[in-house]
């Protein structure tokens, strides 16, 4: 074979072997990755009151659904009401009273389609785990010994709402008012109880329950308030329908409801 003869057949070569290179790559395309669960993040504006309930929710959640984050906003029903009115982020909104998601849903600002009553609740007294005070019903409330009473702010706290409402069907408002020491929530109630800042609070039968510090010293009288119920719904701003959705559900599943039961819940009929 002549010189000209080699070159040749050498460039016929690569020409081929860079056909078939190219070829090869347009023609093999790489096989897509599988598929993952997007990260997923929902806001949830709850009542302080479901605190540890919802904190063990959360870690049961979590351990099914890796990819969703679930972030609390946790405060008095009427400051979250506000907080979700002004814009701030919220997927899920659990009041501890009707009244704030009634407004809420009169302002098209939570989905009426997902509301749900989630859970009750009773109101008790609670006196600090030492106290001497002889108190056994709301009326006792009055007797010397009692200096101070904390209560959840009425304009904004739904326990404080609800405790003004029997103080005042028992006939005690009036003889009790002036020793009022109003809180920003119901867990402050508890807190300036177990502290003995106050000789007494009214708050709610899981809050007491959550405490080692307090005693519960009295029972609110059936029909002395209205009906201590802690409505869920999605709200209309959310941007993560079908997540938030999910969650409502599984709030409602045998699973939480054994948690909720078990912080001294009864669930919502």
């Amino acid at each position: 074979m002549g010189k000209m003869s080699t070159r040749l057949f050498v460039v016929l070569a690569l020409a081929v072997a860079a056909i078939f290179s190219l070829v090869g790559c347009g023609g093999e395309k790489q096989a897509p990755p599988a598929a993952q669960a997007q990260p997923v993040e929902i806001n949830v504006s709850a009542a302080v009151s479901l605190k540890d309930a919802l904190a063990e929710i959360q870690k049961n959640y979590q351990a099914k659904n890796p990819n969703v984050k679930l972030a609390y906003n946790l405060g008095a029903s009427g400051a979250l009401q506000k907080q979700i009115e002004q814009g701030a982020p919220a997927d899920i909104f659990i009041s501890a009273a009707p009244k704030q998601m009634n407004e809420l849903e009169e302002k098209n600002l939570v989905n009426k389609a997902t509301r749900k009553n989630l859970v009750e609740n009773k109101l008790v007294v609670v006196v600090p785990k030492e106290s001497k005070l002889n108190i056994a019903k709301y009326e006792d409330l009055t007797q010397d010994g009692v200096k101070k009473l904390a209560l959840g702010e009425t304009a904004t706290v739904p326990a404080g709402q609800y405790a003004q409402q029997v103080l005042q069907k028992l006939g005690l408002w009036d003889a009790i008012k002036d020793r009022v020491v109003f809180t920003k929530d119901v867990r402050t109630v508890l807190a300036y109880t177990e502290t003995g800042n106050v000789e007494a609070g009214i708050v709610y039968k899981t809050d007491a329950i959550s405490s080692d510090k307090v005693k519960v010293a009295a029972v609110a009288p059936e029909g002395s308030h209205q009906p201590i119920v802690y409505p869920v719904a999605v709200t209309t701003g959310t941007k993560q329908q079908k997540a938030a959705e999910a969650f409502v559900e599984y709030l409602f599943s045998a699973e939480s409801k054994t948690v909720f039961e078990k912080h001294g819940f009864t669930m919502g009929k």
